[in-house]
């Protein structure tokens, strides 16, 4: 099968990316392009590259260590990290090549945030592309290209299907990182009351109740914040920012997909991971590879 072949964003769940092309190049399908917002672009841009078992064999290697010091935040930076160092080694594993020099085409997105427009790469250098694409904001630090300050492509569009129509293609493949764990499912608002439902109280509860309308009451505290729970005692500032975005980013591209849906959708849970569990590789890609399996089989490719 000739794949037109998308990639979606999320952070170090991209690892998964890995996995499914594992498993394309196993089962004999040839990929005719490929396209990808953040790390999908990453990803994607390493495979049209003829780079992804380096690659690969990179993201295996790093220790938490490794990371740290690739990883080691800045001060007084629109963006915790400037990303030097990232750069660095995808310039060592991937090279300096340009997009319209690869043999696969390639297409990687980015956002405009002063046009508030996507960005779509079809030519440059390779790496300048990757590097707009995972400017995750507030993380990596946005890069400025032709007076345009660039961020992550997932902030408009985590899963760039428009980017994959194409006549040669016999089917569209999309890998996507924000799938529902098993037995969560999403839906419209609901409004939320300051209590849980009741059941019908008991005869004995009805007289306690009574009971206590006769009393003085306590008047309700003034400090709103009473009201609320306390906080998950484990909830830390990288789990706020993997939930803001990813919550963000699904609603996206949920609206965007029911309109262009490809002919198969690969679904990584979104709760595979953190957004920066990039010390994970091995985990994460075997995931994804089982998970293609899984949909492959399922469509007898």
């Amino acid at each position: 099968m000739r794949i037109s072949l998308v990639l979606g964003s999320g952070g170090a769940r991209g690892y998964a990316h890995i996995g499914v092309l594992q498993e394309i190049e196993s089962r004999g399908h040839e990929v005719v392009a490929i396209s990808g917002s953040s790390i999908g672009a990453l990803v994607g841009g390493a495979y049209a590259a003829g780079r992804l078992s380096e690659t690969t064999d990179v993201a295996l290697s790093l220790s938490r260590a490794d990371l740290w010091m690739m990883l080691r935040p800045t001060l007084g930076a629109p963006g915790l990290i400037k990303g030097d160092r990232v750069m660095g080694l995808l310039r060592r594993v991937i090279g300096d090549v340009r997009i319209e020099e690869l043999p696969i085409p390639y297409t990687a997105v980015a956002t405009d945030l002063l046009a508030r427009r996507e960005i779509w790469f079809h030519e440059g250098p390779l790496l300048a592309a990757i590097r707009a694409s995972i400017a995750i904001p507030t993380v990596f630090t946005p890069v400025m290209l032709n007076g345009r300050l660039l961020a992550d492509g997932g902030v408009l569009n985590p899963l760039p299907m428009e980017t994959s129509l194409r006549l040669d293609a016999d089917l569209t493949v999309a890998v996507s990182l924000f799938g529902k764990p098993p037995g969560q499912w999403s839906g419209g608002a609901i409004g939320e009351s300051s209590a849980p439902p009741q059941t019908e109280p008991s005869p004995l509860t009805k007289l306690g109740e009574l009971i206590a309308d006769a009393l003085p009451t306590k008047p309700k505290p003034d400090n709103p914040s009473e009201v609320f729970d306390p906080l998950p005692s484990h909830l830390d500032l990288a789990d706020m920012m993997t939930m803001a975005l990813d919550v963000m980013q699904e609603r996206i591209q949920a609206s965007r997909i029911a309109v262009n849906p490809p002919d198969v959708h690969i679904e990584v849970p979104a709760n595979l991971s953190t957004l920066l569990d990039f010390a994970d590789a091995n985990r994460i890609i075997e995931t994804g590879r089982e998970l293609a399996q899984r949909e492959f089989d399922r469509f007898g490719l």
